[in-house]
């Protein structure tokens, strides 16, 4: 293995330059359902080519840390957003584009209660909760054509926990 990195927490500002966090954070935008529950109103920048969005149910088998990242995928026709369906932590990789692959990752761990959106074509790692039993609710394009491209690690990073 030739690099090392350590997670950092998921924050809208670190996390911004390849999408969205989605929380329950601060005041909400609007109190709806006669004061009973607070609206966090548009908080994904859903971006679709063509087809429609769509919601499917992914369960993914849990991992741990360190984490051998090996592989990172993409979708260029659609953001894709990661909902998680239980209050538990689980790991986020992304990495800029370098020329049609992906640049340096940075990981990083969302909270309990903390969903993401990518932008369309960012790059990521697989789905990777951290603890059973991995179910999301993933909001992202529905239509015809190729929106995965993979493109598998030279050389594997080894991601372990931060501070």
């Amino acid at each position: 293995m030739s690099a090392r990195i350590a997670t950092e927490p998921l924050t809208v500002q670190a996390f911004a330059p390849f999408g969205d966090v989605l929380e329950a954070a601060g005041d909400p935008d609007k109190i709806i359902n006669q004061g009973h529950c607070g609206r966090y109103h548009d908080r994904a920048r859903l971006d679709f080519a063509d087809g429609r969005a769509g919601i499917s149910i992914f369960k993914a088998a849990p991992r741990a840390l360190p984490y051998r990242l090996d592989l990172m995928e993409r979708h260029p026709q659609g953001s894709q957003a990661f909902v998680p369906m239980s209050m538990t932590e689980w790991l986020v990789i992304v990495a800029a584009d370098a020329g049609g692959k992906p640049a340096a990752p940075r990981a990083f761990i969302a909270a309990a209660g903390q969903g993401i959106n990518l932008l369309r074509s960012t790059w990521h790692g697989v789905l990777t909760p951290l603890h059973a039993p991995g179910l999301f609710a993933v909001i992202d394009r529905i239509g015809a054509g190729a929106n995965l491209e993979e493109y598998p690690l030279d050389q594997p990073v080894l991601i372990e926990r931060g501070d």
